[in-house]
């Protein structure tokens, strides 16, 4: 998939701006807080249907105006493109025609994201490593998605049963423990198919940056490792209703990571977990690349130099500038960096500088 021009209003600190893009490598260059990550952001939400950062989509206007829109010209022949007024929902369109859900979207135009905040995955709670899940696994497979919802809804319905001041019907919540379970098992088996087929691609990524020095790990905890989900929901039904929410099933699943043996969170160095996250998300990129539907994603690298040692960085530059990437677009306030890149690449490239929310070529 190549994203051929992008068109910017109202969005965060940019109020208009149109890039012709380069089929292989787009560099923004300019200082913290300029505005780069925000156009890579402006990408990341006509893949997704929101932002990587703001959950609320309001907050994407930029401020004292009444909208934002974003267009997205692709290869192809597809046109996406995403607007909204304060205070009325966002319509976002492919090929001018509005999805009746945005679902529908997801997956259309894979993408691999590396940002500073993805050391959330390893500092961060649980929620943080099951959305790196959710977010590869549903862009190829929609009957997860629909698991997804279906298990939310039971899990929201069976929560608000427990909470009551009064003892809750038995068959009632007998029923959306029964449909937590059989979602739970679906949703269980897609992610535990995903981090066995993801974990040996990260490992090899991992040992090529770090020079074949240290040996990294991920498992995945699940209550359904446990036996029947059902079983393991209904045995603590009683706990439950004292603690006021449930607290088995898969919105409970974590990663594990590891590093020589020990918790990566302790053990690691900045430099040793800025590694792990990139790592990851390139053997992201890789699965993706593989499973959903041979359509190579876009990748999109936002300062991810800060931290590495110069070893590090030559063998993630060595990486990028290959030919199994597709189209790459880079955020970085060091232009030697990205002169290296160029420079061992062969392939066609754009350069664009941010400065206070203006993009120029």
């Amino acid at each position: 998939m190549i994203l051929e021009k992008l068109s910017l209003i109202n969005y965060k600190n940019i109020q208009t701006a149109t890039l012709e893009l380069s089929p292989k490598i787009n560099c923004l260059i300019g200082q913290n807080g300029v505005g780069k990550t925000n156009v890579l952001d402006a990408i990341y939400f006509l893949s997704f249907c929101h932002s990587a950062v703001n959950p609320n989509d309001s907050q994407v206007i930029t401020h004292g105006q009444e909208f934002f829109m974003l267009e997205g010209t692709y290869s192809d022949d597809l046109y996406i493109s995403c607007g909204m007024k304060r205070g009325t929902k966002k319509h976002f369109k492919r090929n001018k025609k509005e999805y009746k859900r945005l679902s529908e979207h997801i997956g259309l135009i894979p993408l691999v994201m590396v940002s500073p905040s993805d050391t959330m995955l390893i500092e961060g709670g649980s929620e943080e490593r099951r959305k790196l899940m959710d977010v590869v696994i549903s862009q190829y497979d929609h009957g997860y998605i629909e698991s997804m919802n279906r298990y939310n809804k039971a899990l929201l319905q069976r929560n608000t049963m427990l909470k009551m001041e009064e003892e809750p019907d038995a068959d009632v919540i007998a029923l959306w423990e029964e449909q937590m379970a059989v979602e739970g098992e679906r949703i269980y088996q897609r992610r535990d198919a995903f981090v066995r087929e993801l974990t040996p691609v990260f490992q090899r990524y991992y040992e090529q940056i770090s020079g074949n020095k240290e040996q990294v790990a991920i498992e995945y905890v699940s209550h359904c490792q446990r036996g029947p989900l059902l079983e393991v929901i209904q045995r603590d039904r009683a706990k439950d209703r004292i603690m006021g929410y449930s607290l088995h099933g898969t919105h409970r699943d974590d990663l594990t990571f590891t590093l020589g043996g020990h918790p990566l969170k302790r053990e690691g160095s900045q430099g040793q977990l800025k590694t792990f996250v990139i790592s990851l998300k390139l053997a992201q990129f890789d699965f993706l690349r593989r499973t959903n539907n041979r359509t190579t994603p876009l990748l999109l690298l936002d300062d991810i130099f800060d931290k590495l040692d110069a070893n590090r960085v030559e063998q993630i530059v060595k990486l990028v500038a290959g030919d199994e990437f597709g189209q790459i677009f880079i955020t970085d306030t060091n232009r030697d960096h990205l002169d290296q890149i160029l420079s061992r690449s062969s392939h066609d490239y754009q350069i664009f500088h941010v400065k206070d929310g203006e993009v120029t070529k």
